[in-house]
C-alpha cells in the first residue's frame, strides 16, 4: 500500500521535530515564579514566537495576560474565502516533582525505549510542534487551504485565568471557523480518539488557625486544639469511607454513557500498587469522566525531618475539585467553600481562598468538523476508526471560546495518551502519536476547507 503524501513529508520532518521538542523541553518553564525564575517562561514564549515567524505567520505577538503570563498568538492568512481555523497548545508545564525519581534529567529530552522523555514533552510542548508539523506538511504538498491563528498559552497549567481574560477583553483576536485544541490525547497508543467532555476544575486553599502560636505537646497536648489534627479531619470529610467525593449538595452519581475503561487497563495505566484498591463506586468511566473528584494536593505542615513536639496553631492545605459536565465550577466552588466552613472541627478559625477555577466542557461530535477529522484519522492511523472519550482534566479556554464563538466547532487532541504519564515523573511522548496525530491535523485542515468549499 504507497503512504500517503502528506504522511511521508511529516515522516521526514521527524528528525527536526525532535530538534526542536529538544530546544522547547530545555526552558523550564513552570508558570509559578515561586518555583521557577519567570525568565525561563519568557525564553519559551520567544522561542515559540520565533517558530511562527519563521513559518511566515504574520501579527505574531506576546500577549502579556492579567495573571502575569504571556500568550504568543500569530495569524497565517490563507486562499481568499477559506474558513479559519484556530490552533491551540501551551507551553507552560508542571513541575517536576522529585527530581530524582527521573531516569533522565526532566529538562533534557532523551530517547529511551521508543519514547522521548521530558517534562511537557506530551504536555503541551509536543502539542505545539504537532501543529508545526502539520502546516509543514500542507506546505510542502500544495499550501495551507485554511487560514490559521495559532494560540500558545502561558499559565494553562496554573489554572488563574490569563488567557480566559485576554480573551473576553479582546473577543476578535481568537475568532476562528474551527479550533483544534492540541492538549488532550488518544484513549490508547495507536487507537484514534477525539475528547467529547472535559471535568472542569476548582482551585481552593483553605487555612485552619487554633492557638496564638505552637506549643509544647507535653505541656498543653490532649487539652489544646492542634491545627493540623484539625486539618487532617476536615480533609477526611471531603470523602466517604470508600472514596467517594462527599462535598455537601454536589452529585456524584452520574454515568458515562460512552467508551469505557476497563478496570483491569486502569490499574495498569494508573500503576495501583498489588493489593490496594481503586476508590469509589460505579464504572471507571464514571468516576474519571462524570463524576466530580476532589484531591488534596498539598499540605503545609512540618517536615518529619527537624520536626519538634509541638501542637501546631495554624495549618493550611491546597484543594482541587474536578468538575463533571453538567455541574457550574462556580457552584461547585461555593459548595466546597461552605463544606470547608461547616466541617472544621473545634471551632477552628477558617479561612478559604481561591487560586484557579475552569467550567467543564462537551463538544458536539456530531458537526461537519468531526466528521473531517474521522476521515483524516482513518488515513492517519489505517485500520483504525475515530473514537470518542471523556477526559478528567481540564482546559478553560474551551468553555471561554465557546461562550465568544458560539457557533465554532472544537475539537480536542493530543499526546497525552496513558503511557505518557504527564504531570507525574518520567513524562515522555510517543514519537509515533506524533507523527500520525501530525497527519491527521494536516488531512483535517485539507478535508475541512473542501468541505467549506462546496
Amino acid at each position: 500500500m504507497t503512504a500517503h503524501p502528506i504522511s511521508e513529508t511529516v515522516a521526514s520532518l521527524m528528525p527536526r521535530a525532535k530538534a526542536e521538542l529538544t530546544e522547547l523541553v530545555a526552558f523550564q518553564s513552570v508558570a509559578d515564579p515561586a518555583v521557577f525564575p519567570k525568565s525561563e517562561c519568557e525564553a519559551a514564549a520567544a522561542w515559540v514566537a520565533d517558530a511562527l515567524r519563521a513559518e511566515e505567520f504574520q501579527d505574531v505577538a506576546l500577549l502579556d495576560t492579567p495573571d502575569g503570563t504571556q500568550s504568543v498568538y500569530g495569524f497565517l492568512p490563507g486562499p481568499a474565502g477559506a474558513p479559519t481555523v484556530l490552533l491551540y497548545a501551551h507551553y507552560d508545564v508542571q513541575p517536576p516533582l522529585d527530581e530524582s525519581a527521573w531516569l533522565s534529567p526532566p529538562f533534557e529530552l532523551t530517547e529511551r525505549d521508543g519514547r522521548w522523555f521530558g517534562r511537557g514533552a506530551a504536555d503541551c510542548k509536543g502539542g505545539f510542534i504537532m501543529h508545526l508539523l502539520a502546516l509543514r506538511a500542507l506546505k510542502a504538498n500544495g499550501g495551507i487551504p485554511v487560514s490559521v491563528k495559532v494560540i500558545a498559552e502561558g499559565s494553562e497549567e496554573q489554572g488563574t485565568g490569563g488567557l480566559e481574560q485576554y480573551a473576553h477583553a479582546h473577543p476578535e483576536l481568537l475568532a476562528a471557523d474551527t479550533v483544534v485544541i492540541g492538549d488532550t490525547g488518544n484513549f490508547r497508543v495507536g487507537l484514534p480518539t477525539v475528547t467529547s467532555t472535559l471535568r472542569g476544575m476548582t482551585m481552593l486553599r483553605v487555612r485552619l488557625d487554633t492557638l496564638e502560636g505552637n506549643l509544647h505537646s507535653g505541656q498543653f497536648g490532649g487539652a489544646a486544639p492542634d491545627a493540623l489534627a484539625a486539618m487532617i479531619q476536615l480533609l477526611a470529610s471531603l470523602r466517604a469511607e470508600d472514596g467517594t467525593t462527599t462535598v455537601d449538595g454536589l452529585t456524584t452519581d452520574a454515568k458515562w454513557d460512552g467508551l469505557q475503561y476497563p478496570e483491569e487497563d486502569f490499574r495498569k495505566d494508573a500503576k495501583v500498587l498489588d493489593g490496594v484498591e481503586l476508590i469509589s463506586t460505579g464504572t471507571v468511566a464514571d468516576r474519571i469522566w462524570a463524576r466530580p473528584a476532589v484531591t488534596v494536593i498539598g499540605i503545609d505542615c512540618p517536615a518529619v525531618v527537624g520536626a519538634t513536639p509541638s501542637v501546631q496553631a495554624s495549618a493550611r492545605a491546597q484543594i482541587s475539585l474536578r468538575v463533571p459536565p453538567g455541574e457550574d465550577a462556580a457552584v461547585a466552588t461555593k459548595l466546597l467553600t461552605a463544606h470547608l466552613e461547616a466541617h472544621a472541627p473545634w471551632g477552628a478559625r477558617v479561612a478559604v481562598e481561591q487560586v484557579g477555577q475552569g467550567q467543564p466542557f462537551r463538544a458536539d461530535v456530531t458537526s461537519p468538523a468531526y466528521t473531517a477529522m474521522a476521515d483524516a484519522m482513518r488515513i492517519a492511523y489505517p485500520g483504525q476508526e475515530m473514537q470518542s472519550s471523556g477526559m478528567g482534566g481540564s482546559i478553560p479556554l474551551c468553555n471561554t471560546l465557546a461562550e465568544l464563538y458560539p457557533e465554532a466547532e472544537i475539537l480536542l487532541i493530543g499526546l497525552s495518551e496513558p503511557e505518557a504519564q504527564i504531570h507525574a515523573v518520567n513524562e515522555s511522548v510517543s514519537p509515533q502519536e506524533l507523527e500520525r496525530l501530525s497527519v491527521a491535523e494536516a488531512l483535517f485542515l485539507r478535508n475541512y476547507a473542501a468541505s467549506k468549499a462546496v
